[in-house]
Parts: C-alpha cells; structure tokens; sequence
C-alpha cells in the first residue's frame, strides 16, 4: 500500500476520534501516538489536527457543493480525509498539492472505503484548480468557520466590530506565553535556543517567539510554565485583591484548581498564606498535586465539588476559576465550537451558579470571591453574578479598578498595560477581555465581598 506520512496518519486518527466524542482533541494531542513523532511530523500532526477542527464548517462549506448530493451523510472516516485534504490544500502552502489529495485518498482506502476513494479524489482536484477561497475572501471565511448562533449573539452583545475581532482570534495559533519562577530560566531558554519577548500585560510574562519550550527541562521540570497572559492575570488580580485581608495568616480558596496555574500564582504572591485548592476529578487531582508539590508544606489539594463545599466561613480569599462553556478560547480550543450548544448554556449557567454561592458561604464576613470564566456568554458572566447578589444582601460586587491600579504600582504589570485594562472594566466594576481585541484569550473576572 502507499505510503501515508506518520504525521497525517496520527492527525486523522485523533480527528475521528474527537469527530465521533471519543475524547477531547488537547488530550489526544499529548497523548503517546502523537508525542512519540519525531518533532517535525509532531509539529505537522498538531497543525493538522487543530487547523481542520478551527475551519471545520468552512471546509464542510467547500465541500458539500461538490458532491453529487451534497445532503448525503458521509462516514467519519470519509469525511475526515476530506477535510485534512482541503484544508492542506487552501491553508498550507508549503505542502505539495499532490500530497494533500493521494495521502487523504489513501487515508480513505485504508480506513475500510475504498468505495469512497474516487469521490475524495475528484472533489479534492476539483478544489485544488478553483479559487474558491480567494484573495479578500478571509474575513467571511472566518465568519463561516463559527456556528451562526454564536456569530449572532456577539453582534447582539458586542457589535459587528467585535464579532469579527472575535472570529479572526478563533482562526489564528494563539501566541504561546511562558511564565517562568526566576529570571535564571529565561537565560536557560535562551541557550537551549528558545527566543522569547515580553509579553504584553504582566513584566512576569514572555511569548515565545521561537523554539520549542516543551521540549526543554526547564518545562518538564515546571519552572517554566505555559500560560495565556489572561489566564494569568486572573492569578494575578485574586492575590492583589486579597492583600491586607487578614493581619494574619491568610487562608486562600482555589474552589476549582486544577489544572493549577493560577494556583501557582497564589502560593507565590501570597508566601505565608495557607492554600486549600480543590478538584473533583481523581485524575486531576493527582495532576495537581504534582504540579504543586513544592508547595505541599502549605497547599492542601483536596478532592471536593466545588459546588458542595462546606459553609465554615473560614477563608480570607476565594478565587472561583468556574467551569464554562470556553468561547473565549475557540483558537486554542477549536473544537469547542462543534460541542457546544445553545441549550447548554443554562445547565453551565446553573452550575457556576451553585459553585458561586458555595464559595461566598465558605468566606469570612469581610472576605472576597473573584469568579471567573474564560466565556463570552452574558448568561455565564454578569448574569450569574448578578443572580447571587439579588439572592444574597450580604454581599456586593466592587470594582476591579483598585487591585489594576495596585498591579501597576506593583510593578505587576507592564506600564502601558493599565489604561488598556481599564477600557476593559464593565459598568459593574468587572474585568471582559474581548479576544482579538485584548492581547489574550476571552475572559471574564468580577470581584465580591460578603460584608455579614
């Protein structure tokens, strides 16, 4: 049989995968099959896989025309070859047509549809000698490479403008940010061949700009970390906002840790504060604790629902990174936008809801809760919150203006960054930081205090 390359073999098998809801595309990416490539074929197997889920309905778009009934259901199989053929050929340019199309009609042949294998060659040519995605045509493309009731709702919530800011964001690599524990690791990187520049945000952040950082020690042995500027922001504004809260020993809520960047970021910029950070998942869990382990003298990880957690009023602090639906992250995540649906915004809805109201029982009167998210849905943001101040008068949301300006004056953030953070502030005091717009992934952070 002809040769398939290492690289689209493990990229067709993790795209099936993901297609049929085997597991998810950032596990299967790590998992041995593809990190066992050598690092080009990995490279490319990566590219491949997030590539075809990012343009997926733009892809399907361009294909369906062209068969002979464009309503038929395909088989997985078939339609995956389909789409890594017509994305290699309309978004990679350095790859060999020819390679594109006989590697996907292999890929069909050998996965049990050599029935299917004419189909996939004639609609494949067919694309490669059409402009079907001509020059001016990439702002609609990427448009069309998200759900329409997703595209409709950011123009009802954040206008035309945004909406496209948004959907270029969802089309593009995300830049790979890398938070390191000392400058020392910086010169490290440098000599293992890393290029790095500041980061845009936070002094603390650098973007690679070259190099493969997980490759190094410095990576596997957690001093440098990868970590989206935003997400680490949020990190960055739980501890600043919890600074003076107790003449004490602080105690400190991480209500959903894992997978524990921003707990890191707690434990360093609070040193004498005592950390409970919590997960449900067992997996997780022992992840966590792994990741945290230079900090198991006063980080406790333990398993618990963040929604169940029990009413003893005891922490200073609670940061409540909250699961949701990450349609602030579809360029990392791309495959979240086939999962997602409308009707599931309610259920998350409902959870962040209990996760919200089980951390503000768990602080002191006096004590704070950031909540956060990395969605662009109102029903998991401002709306959630809202919920919990109508149902609770002890409680009042405050404005995230003062910990931006202690991060500045800290030296946290860069010196141009603050204004920028400050047209991101809602009305209400939050933080929303629009992708595309803001130089990170989408976010949401509003801050509460229980005053009784």
């Amino acid at each position: 049989m002809p040769a398939i390359s290492p690289a689209r073999r493990a990229a067709f098998r993790v795209l099936l995968a993901v297609e049929r809801g085997q597991n998810h595309a950032d596990d299967l990416l790590r998992a041995d099959e593809v990190s066992a490539l050598a690092p080009a074929d990995r490279h490319l197997a990566t590219a491949l896989v997030l590539g075809v889920l990012r343009w997926q309905i733009f892809l399907d778009q361009l294909t369906r025309p062209l068969l002979k009934r464009p309503n038929a259901r395909l088989d997985a199989e078939v339609l995956i070859a389909l789409r890594l053929g017509v994305f290699q050929l309309r978004f990679l340019d350095r790859i060999p047509d020819h390679a594109a199309i006989d590697e996907s009609v292999e890929l069909t042949k050998q996965s049990g549809h050599r029935f299917a294998a004419g189909m996939v060659n004639a609609v494949l040519r067919s694309i490669a000698c059409s402009s079907l995605l001509e020059e001016g045509r990439v702002e609609p493309a990427a448009v069309q490479a998200h759900p329409a009731w997703l595209v409709e709702r950011w123009i009802s919530v954040y206008g035309a403008e945004a909406m496209h800011a948004i959907c270029r964001h969802g089309q593009s690599q995300p830049r790979m940010t890398v938070r390191m524990e000392s400058p020392a690791v910086q010169d490290e990187l440098s000599e293992a061949g890393i290029e790095l520049a500041p980061g845009e945000l936070l002094a603390a952040a650098r973007t690679v700009v070259s190099g493969d950082v997980t490759a190094t020690p410095a990576f596997h042995e957690g001093r440098a970390r990868l970590q989206d500027e935003g997400s680490q922001l949020i990190g960055e504004l739980a501890a600043i906002a919890g600074e003076g809260s107790n003449q004490g020993q602080q105690k400190i809520l991480d209500a959903c840790a894992a997978p524990g960047g921003k707990t890191l970021i707690l434990a360093e910029r609070s040193p004498h504060a005592q950390i409970v950070a919590c997960e449900s998942s067992p997996r997780r869990l022992a992840e966590l604790r792994k990741r945290l382990a230079a900090y198991a003298d006063r980080v406790e990880c333990r398993l618990a629902d963040a929604a169940e957690l029990e009413a003893d009023a005891a922490f200073d602090l609670a940061l409540v990174d909250v699961p949701c639906s990450g349609t602030g992250t579809l360029g990392r995540n791309p495959e979240i936008r086939h999962r997602l649906q409308l009707e599931d915004l309610p259920r998350l809805a409902e959870r962040q809801h209990a996760i919200l109201r089980a951390a503000l029982r768990a602080v002191r009167p006096g004590g704070r809760v950031v909540y956060s998210t990395c969605s662009l849905e109102p029903e998991e943001n401002e709306q959630v919150v809202a919920a919990v101040l109508a149902e609770n008068s002890t409680t009042r949301q405050i404005s995230l203006a003062p910990a931006i300006d202690a991060l500045q004056q800290n030296g946290i953030l860069r010196p141009e960054a603050a204004e920028p953070l400050r047209r991101c502030l809602t009305p209400d005091g939050a933080l929303r930081l629009l992708p595309g717009i803001s130089p990170t992934d989408g976010f949401f952070v509003a801050l509460l205090e229980r005053w009784a």
